[in-house]
């Protein structure tokens, strides 16, 4: 065999191994942004949990003020009208409104969440994409490489 033949035989063999090193980090890069993303969600689906017993706590930590003030109220022999009352009312509402802002931050959380798992798989489909654009131009250069030398 002529060595021109063998050059060209090999530049076409690294080529080959080229391509299929650059498909392999492809098939990786988009593995490594699937991980990310499903990361991400979990990471959302333990954020809501978190808030879910925040608010929870939240209610019970309310509830056990109200019935403070209601048990100080009847020792008192006050009735439970007027300022008592109010204040009563206050406490539910500002409960209310503190488990609507655990709620809404919740949701602002898991949004986030959300498009950092999209992120990571447009980040990971980008890197494949371009993994496999360089596993063809190698290949394609090997085989102009190899052509140049038998001719």
């Amino acid at each position: 065999m002529d060595p021109v033949t063998i050059a060209a035989a090999a530049a076409g063999g690294a080529g080959l191994v080229g391509f299929k090193g650059s498909m392999a980090s492809a098939k990786a890069a988009r593995q490594v942004g699937e991980y990310n993303a499903k990361v991400a969600e979990a990471e959302a689906k333990l954020l809501q949990r978190k808030k879910t017993q925040e608010e929870a706590s939240l209610r019970k930590q309310s509830d056990r003020l109200i019935g403070m003030q209601r048990v100080a109220t009847a020792k008192s022999g006050i009735q439970m009208s007027g300022s008592p009352l109010q204040a009563l009312a206050d406490a539910y509402f500002n409960t209310e409104l503190d488990a609507i802002n655990i709620q809404q931050a919740s949701k602002i959380e898991q949004f986030a969440k959300t498009a950092e798992a999209g992120l990571a798989r447009a980040e990971g489909n980008a890197r494949r994409a371009a993994y496999r654009t360089q596993a063809y131009t190698t290949l394609l250069s090997a085989g102009k490489e190899s052509a140049s030398l038998l001719s």
